[in-house]
């Protein structure tokens, strides 16, 4: 692929902002280990060898217990079954767990100790369970994943209805930019926190349910930057040059005022991840986000701020939020650098 001269200068320039560029590859490394978290983070271990035979129960179809000789039908126990392996050494048979052997939604209950456990390396709960007995890492794993995937998909809904929406306002004007302001403003005062929570008696919210939700008002202060940017290139010589040799609007519109108007755009992204990110986080912590037993941030710092003696269950959470959020406003802040226009033009 070959990128225009001023891409690679931008590039370059956010390369050189060291703080934005590393934050970027942990961030790209966390979405990965997420992505993957069946493998690190599972109560199913990543392979299984018995009797000459290779087994996958990590992303596979569930096996049933009889199939290693443990003379039942349903889901195979591993923990049991990593002690038969252990108590016969010569057997030839073995497992690989995963580094965090719970998935999120496992109770596990330690004999003659009652819930939340204090974080133990014996037990391999590294960040200690939740009140349930639900182990804290697994958790945060798999909960970042869901916040991630819904603050990019609330942010698609976003950008394509802002940036649709605004710079038809900043290219047609007249009576659609009148009506679509009078639009905008009304839809701004709607109390959407005071929706979800009337929509979260009625039925129960899900993932699609509450992004939807919220990229029905999301998209509104986009359109502004989107309408006044596409004000000022309507006003350009390039495209007053298009529409002298007949250019239609749309070629106008997608070939010309579009990727023009794009840099400011791009410096949005990061800091609209990190509203996506709060916005389901502040919705499970006040109990109208996803429903239980849904691997949650907001569902830890709640169980964490409810009992403060387990210091470690809102601790955890919180250090997580910290850290992603950080690392995602340190891009943006390098996103923002490289992209600004008093530092780069077409003629630097």
């Amino acid at each position: 692929m070959m990128f225009s001269p001023q891409a690679k200068r931008r590039w370059q320039r956010f390369k050189s902002l060291k703080r934005g560029y590393y934050s970027f590859y942990a961030i790209c490394i966390l979405i990965f280990v997420s992505l993957f978290a069946e493998i690190w983070v599972n109560n199913r271990p990543v392979i299984i060898h018995y009797n000459d035979t290779l087994y996958f129960p990590s992303y596979g179809d569930i096996i049933p217990g009889d199939t290693f000789g443990l003379g039942y039908q349903w889901e195979t126990n591993y923990r049991d079954l990593k002690q038969v392996f252990d108590n016969n050494p010569d057997s030839g048979n073995w497992m690989l767990e995963a580094l965090v052997p719970y998935n999120p939604f496992e109770n596990h209950f330690i004999e003659g100790e009652f819930p939340p456990y204090a974080p133990s390396i014996e037990h391999r709960h590294y960040l200690g369970t939740d009140m349930a007995g639900r182990d804290i890492l697994s958790r945060l794993v798999y909960g970042f994943r869901i916040a991630i995937l819904f603050s990019l998909f609330l942010l698609t809904i976003s950008y394509v209805i802002g940036i649709t929406i605004g710079a038809l306002m900043g290219f047609l004007g007249g009576g659609f930019d009148l009506i679509f302001q009078r639009i905008i403003e009304i839809l701004s005062n709607v109390p959407i926190l005071y929706i979800i929570m009337i929509v979260a008696s009625i039925i129960t919210p899900n993932f699609w349910t509450l992004a939807l939700m919220l990229g029905a008002f999301s998209w509104m202060g986009l359109t502004w930057y989107m309408r006044t940017e596409t004000y000022r290139e309507n006003t350009r010589e390039y495209v007053l040059a298009a529409r002298s040799i007949g250019a239609s609007n749309w070629r106008i519109m997608f070939k010309h005022i579009l990727p023009n108007s794009v840099s400011i755009l791009v410096t949005f992204f990061p800091f609209s991840v990190v509203s996506g990110i709060t916005a389901l986080t502040s919705l499970d912590y006040l109990g109208f986000g996803l429903p239980a037993p849904t691997p949650s941030w907001g569902e830890l710092l709640q169980q964490g701020t409810s009992n403060l003696d387990y210091q470690w269950i809102a601790a955890s959470a919180v250090i997580a939020l910290t850290i992603v959020l950080t690392l995602v406003t340190f891009i943006g802040e390098a996103i923002r650098e490289a992209f600004d226009p008093k530092k780069y033009s077409y003629f630097s």
